[in-house]
Protein backbone atom coordinates (compact mmCIF):
# COMPACT_ATOMS: atom_id res chain seq x y z
CA UNK A 1 0.00 0.00 0.00
CA UNK A 2 1.24 3.34 -0.92
CA UNK A 3 2.74 5.22 1.87
CA UNK A 4 1.81 9.09 2.25
CA UNK A 5 3.70 11.57 4.17
CA UNK A 6 1.35 14.75 4.27
CA UNK A 7 4.25 16.72 6.06
CA UNK A 8 6.78 15.89 3.13
CA UNK A 9 3.98 16.02 0.77
CA UNK A 10 5.19 12.71 -0.55
CA UNK A 11 3.91 9.63 -1.95
CA UNK A 12 5.72 6.25 -1.94
CA UNK A 13 4.83 3.64 -4.14
CA UNK A 14 6.18 0.06 -4.93
CA UNK A 15 6.96 -1.67 -7.23
CA UNK A 16 8.15 -5.39 -7.35
CA UNK A 17 9.70 -7.17 -10.30
CA UNK A 18 8.71 -11.19 -10.03
CA UNK A 19 9.68 -14.35 -11.26
CA UNK A 20 11.86 -17.65 -11.52
CA UNK A 21 15.24 -17.66 -11.29
CA UNK A 22 17.71 -16.58 -14.29
CA UNK A 23 14.55 -14.72 -16.24
CA UNK A 24 15.97 -11.05 -16.31
CA UNK A 25 14.31 -9.28 -13.72
CA UNK A 26 17.83 -7.68 -12.04
CA UNK A 27 18.59 -7.11 -15.75
CA UNK A 28 15.53 -5.14 -16.13
CA UNK A 29 16.35 -3.09 -13.34
CA UNK A 30 19.77 -2.07 -14.61
CA UNK A 31 18.32 -1.07 -17.74
CA UNK A 32 16.46 1.12 -15.96
CA UNK A 33 18.58 2.35 -14.15
CA UNK A 34 21.02 2.93 -17.25
CA UNK A 35 17.85 4.58 -19.18
CA UNK A 36 16.65 6.54 -16.59
CA UNK A 37 19.61 8.55 -15.33
CA UNK A 38 18.03 11.95 -14.81
CA UNK A 39 15.04 10.65 -13.32
CA UNK A 40 16.72 8.67 -10.39
CA UNK A 41 17.50 9.66 -6.58
CA UNK A 42 20.24 7.59 -5.28
CA UNK A 43 22.26 4.49 -6.90
CA UNK A 44 21.27 1.55 -7.12
CA UNK A 45 21.32 -0.76 -4.04
CA UNK A 46 21.88 -4.85 -4.21
CA UNK A 47 22.37 -7.21 -2.10
CA UNK A 48 23.62 -10.84 -3.45
CA UNK A 49 22.59 -14.21 -2.84
CA UNK A 50 24.29 -17.05 -3.43
CA UNK A 51 24.06 -19.03 -6.23
CA UNK A 52 21.01 -16.75 -8.05
CA UNK A 53 22.01 -14.42 -10.54
CA UNK A 54 18.99 -12.72 -9.22
CA UNK A 55 20.29 -10.15 -6.44
CA UNK A 56 17.81 -10.28 -3.09
CA UNK A 57 16.58 -6.47 -4.17
CA UNK A 58 17.47 -3.70 -6.38
CA UNK A 59 16.55 -0.18 -4.42
CA UNK A 60 15.46 2.38 -7.61
CA UNK A 61 13.64 5.17 -6.60
CA UNK A 62 12.29 7.62 -9.46
CA UNK A 63 10.33 10.93 -9.53
CA UNK A 64 7.25 10.53 -11.10
CA UNK A 65 6.14 14.18 -11.14
CA UNK A 66 3.36 15.05 -8.46
CA UNK A 67 -0.08 13.82 -7.55
CA UNK A 68 -2.48 16.52 -5.73
CA UNK A 69 0.17 18.35 -4.59
CA UNK A 70 2.61 15.33 -3.91
CA UNK A 71 5.24 14.05 -4.89
CA UNK A 72 5.44 10.80 -6.04
CA UNK A 73 8.51 8.29 -5.37
CA UNK A 74 8.76 5.00 -6.59
CA UNK A 75 10.81 2.19 -4.94
CA UNK A 76 11.32 -0.67 -7.36
CA UNK A 77 12.42 -4.23 -6.08
CA UNK A 78 13.31 -7.53 -7.88
CA UNK A 79 13.22 -10.73 -5.38
CA UNK A 80 15.60 -13.83 -5.34
CA UNK A 81 13.92 -16.62 -7.61
CA UNK A 82 15.21 -19.82 -6.65
CA UNK A 83 13.10 -21.68 -4.49
CA UNK A 84 15.27 -21.92 -1.38
CA UNK A 85 14.78 -17.81 -1.04
CA UNK A 86 10.42 -18.64 -0.22
CA UNK A 87 10.84 -16.44 2.65
CA UNK A 88 12.81 -13.45 0.93
CA UNK A 89 10.48 -13.24 -1.86
CA UNK A 90 7.05 -13.14 0.72
CA UNK A 91 8.97 -10.30 2.61
CA UNK A 92 9.96 -8.26 -0.49
CA UNK A 93 6.60 -8.35 -1.86
CA UNK A 94 5.19 -7.29 1.67
CA UNK A 95 3.41 -3.33 0.53
CA UNK A 96 3.71 -3.71 -3.27
CA UNK A 97 1.56 -1.68 -5.27
CA UNK A 98 2.40 -3.06 -7.92
CA UNK A 99 3.94 -6.12 -9.50
CA UNK A 100 5.98 -6.78 -13.07
CA UNK A 101 5.94 -10.72 -13.67
CA UNK A 102 9.09 -11.13 -15.82
CA UNK A 103 8.69 -15.18 -17.15
CA UNK A 104 11.50 -16.69 -19.26
CA UNK A 105 10.79 -17.57 -22.59
CA UNK A 106 12.67 -20.13 -23.01
CA UNK A 107 10.68 -23.52 -23.32
CA UNK A 108 12.99 -25.19 -20.93
CA UNK A 109 11.95 -22.72 -18.26
CA UNK A 110 8.00 -23.53 -18.99
CA UNK A 111 7.32 -25.43 -15.54
CA UNK A 112 9.78 -22.82 -13.62
CA UNK A 113 7.20 -19.76 -14.96
CA UNK A 114 4.40 -21.66 -13.47
CA UNK A 115 5.56 -22.58 -10.14
CA UNK A 116 6.87 -18.93 -10.04
CA UNK A 117 3.21 -17.65 -10.80
CA UNK A 118 1.07 -19.68 -8.22
CA UNK A 119 4.46 -18.47 -5.64
CA UNK A 120 3.25 -15.46 -6.04
CA UNK A 121 -0.45 -15.99 -5.72
CA UNK A 122 0.35 -18.00 -2.91
CA UNK A 123 2.48 -15.05 -1.22
CA UNK A 124 -0.19 -12.42 -1.82
CA UNK A 125 -2.64 -14.41 -0.53
CA UNK A 126 -1.20 -14.67 2.68
CA UNK A 127 -1.29 -10.52 3.01
CA UNK A 128 -4.83 -11.35 1.96
CA UNK A 129 -4.43 -9.80 -1.28
CA UNK A 130 -5.66 -11.06 -4.85
CA UNK A 131 -2.90 -11.08 -7.73
CA UNK A 132 -6.57 -10.14 -9.84
CA UNK A 133 -6.80 -7.05 -8.04
CA UNK A 134 -3.22 -6.07 -7.75
CA UNK A 135 -1.27 -3.53 -10.28
CA UNK A 136 0.17 -6.32 -12.85
CA UNK A 137 1.96 -6.45 -15.82
CA UNK A 138 3.19 -9.48 -18.00
CA UNK A 139 6.53 -9.63 -19.15
CA UNK A 140 7.72 -12.57 -21.60
CA UNK A 141 11.56 -11.90 -21.92
CA UNK A 142 14.49 -13.13 -24.12
CA UNK A 143 12.79 -12.63 -27.04
CA UNK A 144 16.02 -11.37 -28.81
CA UNK A 145 17.50 -14.94 -28.71
CA UNK A 146 14.42 -15.74 -31.32
CA UNK A 147 15.88 -17.63 -34.49
CA UNK A 148 19.24 -18.43 -32.94
CA UNK A 149 18.76 -22.08 -32.58
CA UNK A 150 16.97 -22.09 -29.41
CA UNK A 151 13.73 -22.93 -28.56
CA UNK A 152 11.41 -20.15 -27.58
CA UNK A 153 7.77 -20.35 -26.72
CA UNK A 154 5.26 -19.06 -28.94
CA UNK A 155 4.26 -15.89 -27.31
CA UNK A 156 0.38 -17.27 -27.81
CA UNK A 157 1.58 -20.30 -25.58
CA UNK A 158 3.15 -18.28 -22.83
CA UNK A 159 -0.26 -15.73 -22.77
CA UNK A 160 -2.60 -19.35 -22.58
CA UNK A 161 -0.42 -20.65 -19.67
CA UNK A 162 0.31 -17.30 -17.88
CA UNK A 163 -2.67 -14.94 -18.56
CA UNK A 164 -5.43 -16.33 -19.77
CA UNK A 165 -7.33 -15.75 -16.35
CA UNK A 166 -5.42 -12.60 -15.41
CA UNK A 167 -5.62 -10.99 -18.39
CA UNK A 168 -2.98 -8.10 -17.75
CA UNK A 169 -1.42 -6.28 -19.87
CA UNK A 170 1.10 -8.37 -21.52
CA UNK A 171 5.00 -7.65 -23.59
CA UNK A 172 7.61 -9.08 -25.31
CA UNK A 173 10.74 -8.25 -24.40
CA UNK A 174 14.88 -8.36 -23.94
CA UNK A 175 16.16 -7.08 -21.24
CA UNK A 176 19.71 -7.18 -22.66
CA UNK A 177 18.75 -4.89 -25.76
CA UNK A 178 16.22 -3.28 -23.71
CA UNK A 179 13.54 -3.61 -26.39
CA UNK A 180 10.25 -3.80 -24.34
CA UNK A 181 11.56 -2.53 -20.46
CA UNK A 182 10.52 0.87 -20.38
CA UNK A 183 6.88 -0.20 -21.94
CA UNK A 184 6.53 -2.17 -18.75
CA UNK A 185 7.40 -0.21 -16.43
CA UNK A 186 5.36 2.79 -17.92
CA UNK A 187 2.03 0.62 -17.93
CA UNK A 188 2.93 -0.46 -14.66
CA UNK A 189 3.42 3.09 -13.50
CA UNK A 190 -0.13 4.01 -15.11
CA UNK A 191 -1.94 1.33 -13.52
CA UNK A 192 -0.35 1.76 -10.06
CA UNK A 193 -0.84 5.26 -9.99
CA UNK A 194 -4.17 4.97 -10.47
CA UNK A 195 -4.80 2.46 -7.99
CA UNK A 196 -3.42 4.80 -5.87
CA UNK A 197 -5.29 8.19 -6.70
CA UNK A 198 -8.40 5.62 -6.02
CA UNK A 199 -7.08 4.27 -2.47
CA UNK A 200 -6.34 7.48 -1.19
CA UNK A 201 -9.41 9.43 -3.02
CA UNK A 202 -7.65 11.46 -4.41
Amino acid sequence: MAVVNLKNRQIECKIVYYGPARCGKTTNLECIHKSFQEQINGEMVSINTDGDRTLFFDFLPLKLGKIKGCDVRVQLYTVPGQVRYASTRKLVLRGADGIVFVADSLEVRREKNLLSLKDLFENLKEYNLSLFKTPLVMQYNKRDLDGKDINLMPLEKMENDLNRQLKAPSFPCSAVTGEGVKKTLHTCLKLVLKSVQKELNL
